[in-house]
């Protein structure tokens, strides 16, 4: 692997595992990446790291109707700020936009579009 896209992903990641609502399996798939660099496991953590990141990705109609939820309402700080997200949601989707892009939606993105210089 390149030395850019190394030092890029290591920064997605950095991203994504600071954000608090980002999941613990996705922190450690990330944490198990980083110390695999370099040694005989990384392809195999590669591999575990890419499937996480698959798995935690929130399409947009996901999105949508964990906005339109009672959890969703909670989140977004009451029905009016969850209906703007809907509506953000939707003209998003519209536009052509396939997953969320909260920050930690985002970073996961940014790497699953490296996985072909990853692997």
């Amino acid at each position: 692997m390149k030395q850019d896209v190394k030092e890029y992903v290591i920064q997605q990641l950095n991203e994504m595992t600071s954000i608090p609502y980002c999941c613990e399996e996705a922190k450690a798939a990330a944490a198990d990446w980083m110390n695999a660099i370099g040694t005989d496991k990384e392809a195999e953590q590669t591999v575990k790291l890419l499937a996480e990141l698959e798995e935690d990705l929130l399409p947009i109609d996901s999105l949508i109707a964990f906005a339109g939820s009672e959890a969703g309402i909670n989140v977004f700080g009451g029905e009016e700020n969850a209906q703007k997200e809907i509506s953000r949601a939707k003209e998003r989707k519209a536009a052509g936009a396939k997953y969320c892009d909260c920050p930690a939606c985002a970073a996961a993105l940014a790497v699953l579009e490296k996985r072909e210089e990853l692997i």
